[in-house]
């Protein structure tokens, strides 16, 4: 029995595979997922699990390098993109390297998806509430 991190053995094992530059996706619920692209479902109800906390999860065990959103989600969801913003901070300063951040439109955020090594399904029901991590490398 794992003592701490990650569970969800599926999400962990996709996780250990992930290299440089490759990319995971936080997806919402409403997010289509080509088929194709391994998906780890963690959505149970609508809202259930939230982005943030299942971000919180990976950021713990991910070296990630760059962060990938849609433009949309600052208008549409200024609160989700606030927490996010704050978060990405956080994280920058606990790694003490800046972290490059990417913003596309929602339809060219979707045409991104196929490059991904893996995507995982939240509950989230905020729109636009979808991030790509990208994988850097702890040294």
């Amino acid at each position: 029995m794992k003592r701490q991190g990650l569970l969800n053995a599926p999400l962990s094992g996709h996780i250990a595979r992930l290299g440089h530059t490759q990319t995971l996706v936080i997806a919402d619920a409403g997010l289509p997922i080509p088929a194709d692209i391994p998906c780890v479902d963690l959505a149970v109800i609508p809202g259930l699990p939230a982005m943030l906390p299942v971000l919180d999860a990976l950021l713990a065990e991910l070296c990630i390098e760059a962060v990938t959103h849609a433009s949309e989600l600052a208008v549409k969801s200024p609160e989700l993109h606030d927490a996010l913003s704050t978060r990405l901070a956080s994280l920058e300063q606990r790694d003490a390297k800046p972290l490059e951040r990417h913003v596309i439109e929602h339809e060219a955020f979707k045409a991104e998806l196929p490059r991904a090594s893996v995507i995982v399904r939240t509950g989230e029901c905020t729109p636009y509430a979808n991030l790509i991590l990208h994988c850097g490398v702890p040294f």
